[in-house]
């Protein structure tokens, strides 16, 4: 990650402004499988605002943290830089407020590419709880990405059918089309209320017990998790696995969770069930 350059003065309103919409039209070009110049983009940006090319280069670094946080796609070239100033995240909220749009990603990619197959990846390590920015944090309740990613039914469901297509072809590459030919789509077939998305198998034939939980942000991107879920996680823990689905809309990954789930994943109460008696 290259260090902060030294400002000689603070960013107008007006420059972040251009380079936040600078950023968001190179990220259009990156999910639809467009190529595109960063040299150029900064140059045309520098001809636009008196800044260095290395200023530049840290505001879209500045960006890629901020979208990390809201659980958006970022630009791969572009490693988040975390120490940002304040005046940064109003921009970005000040862009996806005029382009809402920019929330549902996965649609803008739709019909445009052949989603590519399904890469498994290792689980992100568990990190201590430590204090946020209050100002970051009013962004994420603003644009909270655990609630619009439970709400967004198509976007669940597109990533349970690509588990359960993955499930498919894993039993098949390993001889066992008997067993694939068993898979079932519970959530699909059976409604909500299982516990579980999918019902697969591994090679000797012990069930899996298949939770899918997709978003278009990073592999850090929290989630919701019901009583449900987690009571099965704990009834049938050799069975039950979390299959996190994340950078839908860009290149779909995959990791699973094995209870028991707090050994990867901080959990916290959001609600209260409230009654009269």
């Amino acid at each position: 990650m290259s260090e902060e350059p030294i400002e000689r003065r603070n960013w107008t309103g007006e420059e972040l402004d251009l380079i936040v919409s600078d950023y968001f039209l190179m990220l259009k070009d990156e999910a639809v499988g467009i190529p595109f110049n960063k040299a150029q983009h900064n140059r045309l940006l520098r001809s636009k605002i008196d800044r260095s090319e290395g200023s530049i280069e840290f505001k879209h670094q500045n960006i890629s943290a901020v979208l990390q946080r809201l659980g958006l796609p970022r630009i791969k070239g572009y490693v988040p830089a975390s120490n940002y100033q304040k005046a940064i995240i109003a921009a970005v909220d000040r862009f996806i407020s005029n382009n809402l749009g920019i929330l549902y990603p996965e649609n803008a990619v739709s019909g445009f590419t052949e989603r590519p197959g399904l890469f498994v990846e290792t689980a992100p390590l568990l990190q201590p709880v430590t204090p946020q920015r209050e100002d970051i944090e009013r962004l994420v309740r603003k644009f909270n990405p655990v609630e619009r990613d439970f709400r967004n039914r198509k976007l669940g469901r597109d990533g349970e059918e690509l588990v359960f297509q993955f499930e498919r072809e894993k039993l098949q590459r390993l001889d066992r089309s008997d067993l694939a030919k068993k898979i079932r789509w519970i959530s699909e077939e059976d409604g909500d209320g299982a516990g579980y998305d999918i019902l697969s198998f591994d090679a000797k034939g012990k069930e899996r017990f298949l939770e899918v939980k997709t978003t278009v942000g990073s592999d850090t991107t929290p989630f919701y998790i019901t009583r449900n879920e987690l009571s099965l996680s704990s009834e049938r823990p050799e069975a039950f696995r979390l299959c996190r689905v994340f950078d839908f809309s860009m290149r779909p990954r995959m990791f699973e969770l094995a209870p028991p789930l707090e050994n990867f994943v901080h959990l916290s109460p959001l609600s209260y069930e409230a009654s009269f008696s």
